[in-house]
């Protein structure tokens, strides 16, 4: 029996079968055999996800094997590859083919199955998630059957299963609408955080890409603006050492550990790791501006709310901080993404803005977590599918206008629940 946690150690499971297909057709033939036994089946991708998603107590597909790219158009940029690849496996591949994913997150250690089905997004007020990327998946239905959908094809499987939680099948290609390479300008710097609200709407509008870091107990944020340029000029070997790896990781952890060992003296240690943010100012290829090494470990969990939302989220969670038994020691981080029409994406038929708070792994989060769940949900936030959460189907019936389009369609592929486990039970309701 196998013994597996996921990355941030919260959800933990050992099934009684785990399978190692290397094929389209293993996989099929492994979930064909497993349904026929009556039992139930969960796909592992890297484990990133926070929640039980990927638990599954009686069979695995461990996909580790099935990966690469399986065909790319140069011409049309639509590259199909296969599920249990990882966003780094992937964007090296691309990079020798001199293509490029639109958006990407700032972590790319999980597979892109994996990523698409909990809507992994980045931000950019004109861009989507990663899932509004896909033109065509291909997928394995719980009778064993492998079909494909598209737009043209199957459109309302398509709909679904672009954010559909591992829920209606395995996922064993994933085709992409990738562009030519590009470069982007990083653009980082520490400022006053209400000069970075005040101005919030416009940097959105102007900047391709936008984001913000705050550290709950200092008065600045990290901002980061990211736009497409000609030359790549990166960052020095021993630079990017220092402020990714030594600074970023190494420090922070260390502050991290202290602020476990002692809680009153995280809002100082917070206070101070929001004093020492340093401008930096660099170009390269985009997905190595997207991604940041990420060695600290954490809890964490994100709502989608509203554009015309966040002002006042941001500063309920600004006045609740104060109020917690347990203080914080990570920061904030605020994104946005443009409306889609995926019907479980968190971005479904709104402009919205993300919300991320995080606490080191360890330290207690509960208390906090409730609370901005709270906030969140009064103006009707969606939790990201992959972060930590209590919501359930009831509540989020009330969230997504076509919550019960998805669950007809999940009857359709999967009727007998050989897909299902404890989260999906959850969050979407016993099959059936």
């Amino acid at each position: 029996m196998t013994r597996w946690t996921n990355w941030a150690g919260t959800a933990s499971a050992s099934p009684q079968h785990v399978h190692q297909p290397r094929s389209a057709a293993e996989i099929a033939a492994t979930v064909a055999s497993i349904a026929a036994a009556g039992r139930t089946v969960r796909a592992w991708g890297s484990g990133h996800s926070f929640t039980a998603i990927a638990v599954a107590d009686s069979d695995a597909l461990d996909l580790r094997g099935w990966t690469g790219i399986e065909r790319a158009d140069l011409e049309t940029g639509h590259v199909t590859v296969r599920a249990g690849t990882t966003i780094k496996q992937l964007n090296a591949a691309l990079d020798t083919l001199g293509l490029a994913m639109t958006n990407l997150g700032d972590i790319d250690a999980q597979t892109i199955a994996g990523a698409i089905s909990t809507g992994t997004h980045g931000t950019g007020a004109r861009l989507g998630g990663i899932a509004t990327q896909i033109v065509a998946l291909e997928l394995v239905l719980a009778d064993g059957s492998v079909v494909t959908c598209s737009a043209g094809e199957r459109p309302d499987l398509f709909a679904a299963a672009r954010v559909g939680l591992g829920a209606l099948g395995v996922i064993t290609t994933v085709t992409l609408q990738c562009e030519p390479s590009f470069v982007l300008r990083a653009q980082e710097r520490p400022e006053p955080l209400e000069q970075v609200l005040e101005g919030f709407d416009d940097s959105a509008a102007n900047n391709e890409h936008f984001e913000f870091y705050w550290f709950p107990y200092g008065k600045s944020a990290l901002v980061k603006r990211n736009n497409r340029c000609e030359t790549a000029e990166p960052l020095s070997r021993v630079r990017e050492f220092v402020d990714y790896q030594v600074m970023e990781n190494v420090a922070f952890g260390g502050l991290c550990r202290t602020g476990r060992l002692m809680p009153r003296l995280v809002p100082s240690l917070n206070s101070f790791a929001s004093n020492m943010l340093s401008a930096r100012e660099y170009s390269d290829l985009s997905h190595r501006v997207f991604v940041t090494a990420r060695n600290v470990r954490f809890t964490e969990t994100e709502y989608a709310v509203p554009r015309e939302s966040l002002h006042d989220v941001l500063a309920e969670l600004r006045a609740l901080v104060p109020k917690l038994k347990d203080p914080v020691m990570f920061p904030v981080e605020v994104r946005v993404a443009a409306a889609d029409d995926i019907w479980l994406s968190t971005a479904q038929g709104r402009d919205s803005a993300y919300i991320a708070i995080h606490q080191f792994t360890g330290m207690p989060y509960r208390e906090y977590f409730s609370a901005f769940e709270k906030i969140a949900g009064a103006v009707g936030g969606r939790p990201h599918w992959g972060k930590m959460h209590d919501l359930d189907a009831g509540v989020l019936r009330s969230r997504y206008p076509h919550f019960d389009d998805f669950l007809r369609v999940r009857k359709e592929t999967d009727p007998s629940g050989v897909f299902t486990n404890t989260y999906l039970d959850r969050v979407l309701g016993p099959v059936g």
